[in-house]
């Protein structure tokens, strides 16, 4: 049984689209990237998933659940730990007194391992923590109940990158302890480390579902050659050559046949030559073209935000 499951998944507010036709399935016991820039249609489905918005039309079902069953969902989400983008926790509280108000409403399974695991400190008020330490609590707070569903948006946010290779690794033993992890991240170097597969996102469709070394394949190899001669852009235009730039020395992305480069860069007297994996990054670009703009998120209205950010 998938995870989750999205069937023609679609979220309008009047002639404004958030998301539409989503469809694709998230098994059991896998770590899965959704993928997409900051107003791409993300958080609203997320928040449609749980049951915080209705759906305009298709369906999904959460552990084997439909969404459009409000008292089955609201049983299932019992089993599933919620990491919002933008955590709304009291300031006022402690960490300690936020965690004994979630552990009474979900179940106190695992907050000692946590708290210890990302150094939380708890007898602060929420108010004096930094953006660092609110992220971590409320990581633990998702994690308390031990869920058999993870839904992260933007987990690693406020997180330093000592803290996050500590997530990155912790998401890794979750996966292997057979707990199904849905992550929204608008930061592609993330996936690599931690997603088996992802879906991408553009403009509230999907762009893209497929395994994480599927997408990198598509992304092809940064090129950097120095050559002997004169050349100009004409030299390099073959298939497969993309955003080319030549000056002191030749750079580009290479997406076609390897056989095809080789035979290009045979043609010169090769200096200095590396050829690495382009970045997430560039295959990001790929989906979505430097031109485009984000979109404004429908789900930022006013009207729209009540608990959101609630944990």
């Amino acid at each position: 049984m998938a995870a989750l499951s999205l069937s023609g998944l679609s979220k309008f507010y009047g002639e404004t689209r958030a998301v539409e036709d989503l469809s694709f399935s998230v098994r059991e016991g896998e770590v899965f990237g959704f993928l997409g820039p900051n107003g791409a249609g993300k958080t609203t489905t997320i928040r449609t998933l749980l049951g915080f918005l209705h759906p305009t039309a298709g369906d999904a079902t959460v552990l084997g659940v439909s969404i459009h069953d409000r008292d089955a969902l609201q049983e299932a989400r019992s089993r599933i730990g919620y990491l919002p983008s933008d955590p709304s926790i009291d300031p006022d509280l402690t960490g300690r007194r936020f965690l004994d108000e979630q552990a009474a409403l979900k179940g106190d399974v695992r907050r000692e391992e946590l708290v210890e695991r990302f150094d939380v400190p708890v007898d602060r008020r929420v108010g004096e923590l930094s953006r660092g330490n609110r992220q971590k609590l409320a990581i633990v707070q998702a994690f308390v109940h031990d869920p058999s569903l993870a839904v992260l948006d933007e987990p690693t946010s406020g997180l330093d990158p000592l803290l996050q290779e500590t997530f990155n690794t912790f998401l890794r033993e979750e996966r292997a302890a057979g707990t199904t992890v849905f992550f929204s991240s608008h930061v592609l170097s993330e996936v690599r480390k931690v997603c088996d597969r992802v879906a991408v996102v553009r403009d509230g469709h999907l762009a893209a579902l497929e395994d994480v070394e599927s997408l990198l394949s598509r992304g092809g190899k940064r090129v950097r050659v120095h050559v002997g001669e004169d050349v100009s852009a004409s030299d390099f235009d073959i298939e497969g050559v993309h955003d080319l730039h030549v000056d002191d020395e030749v750079r580009f992305t290479f997406t076609g046949d390897y056989d095809d480069l080789v035979a290009l860069l045979s043609r010169f007297s090769i200096r200095d030559l590396d050829v690495e994996e382009a970045p997430l990054e560039d295959v990001f670009v790929r989906f979505y073209g430097e031109s485009e703009s984000p979109r404004t998120d429908a789900t930022r209205r006013p009207a729209d935000t009540g608990g959101e950010g609630s944990v």
